[in-house]
């Protein structure tokens, strides 16, 4: 269960993420170059650009994976519940408890279906059987995955199919209870049903959590996106609702990237 955090008034953004001045480079070559932004409470947010703009890096700064990178150097803040997770003094594994992470493609870890939900819960300390059993349930009924595995909850995850596999790698991230869902392209190597039934699912969750999309797909960040923001050669060129950013683009590399001039 999230957190509960003040509610917005009407028409004020809540912010649950805020990026303050990253600066992010590879080997001295910059990937993000000052970015600051609020990412709004219990919405989807889409960041969106063309290729190579920064989006997943900028992501990876959300819960510490960029710390993976050879080369990275990382500069700013990026405040969850305005503690600044850049902080070397943070615990990377309460940091990764808090963040559920979906990959481009989906990672079951080489165990049953059971043991893949189990597997978060059981590192947190979690031992009781009839515990574990509620909570696996519970990951795979909101992630629609239940009624279709729950005869075969002790065969291996990796003979489920992509889709299937995908989504109970969001049941895996949602069974360590976290705040924020940070995807990068989850749907990108789905079929186009597998890629709808996770896409519903998140649209259903977005209530409970902050989910942070990377998409190189306009027409996914449209049915998505309550919020929006857009990347252009490391740079934050533009961010704000996603009907405004949409239907009203301010910067003319925002108009000429939706245009489809710039991809």
């Amino acid at each position: 269960m999230r957190v509960e955090r003040p509610l917005a008034e009407e028409g004020v953004l809540v912010s649950h993420i805020s990026i303050r001045d990253l600066n992010v480079s590879y080997e001295g070559h910059p990937a993000l170059k000052g970015v600051s932004v609020d990412i709004p409470d219990g919405q989807i947010t889409a960041i969106i650009g063309p290729s190579g703009c920064g989006k997943t890096t900028l992501l990876r700064c959300c819960n510490r994976l960029i710390d993976l990178t050879d080369g990275a150097r990382v500069r700013g803040e990026v405040l969850i519940d305005g503690v600044n997770i850049l902080d070397p003094e943070v615990d990377i594994i309460r940091l990764r408890k808090k963040t559920g992470y979906l990959a481009q493609r989906p990672y079951p870890l080489p165990m049953s279906i059971y043991d893949n939900v189990a597997y978060g819960p059981r590192l947190h300390g979690t031992k009781d059987r009839a515990t574990l059993d509620r909570i696996v349930e519970h990951c795979l009924r909101a992630t629609s995955l239940w009624g279709e595995v729950q005869g075969r909850l002790r065969s291996p995850a990796a003979k489920l199919s992509v889709g299937q596999q995908q989504r109970l790698c969001l049941a895996r991230a949602l069974a360590v209870e976290p705040e924020v869902l940070l995807g990068d392209e989850p749907t990108s190597a789905l079929d186009p049903i597998s890629a709808q039934q996770v896409e519903r699912r998140l649209v259903e969750l977005k209530g409970d959590y902050t989910i942070v999309l990377v998409t190189h797909i306009l027409r996914q960040a449209r049915r998505l996106a309550d919020y929006v923001i857009f990347l252009y050669m490391g740079e934050l060129v533009e961010h704000g609702p996603a009907r405004e950013v949409f239907e009203h683009p301010r910067d003319a590399r925002t108009q000429a990237y939706l245009g489809g001039e710039v991809s």
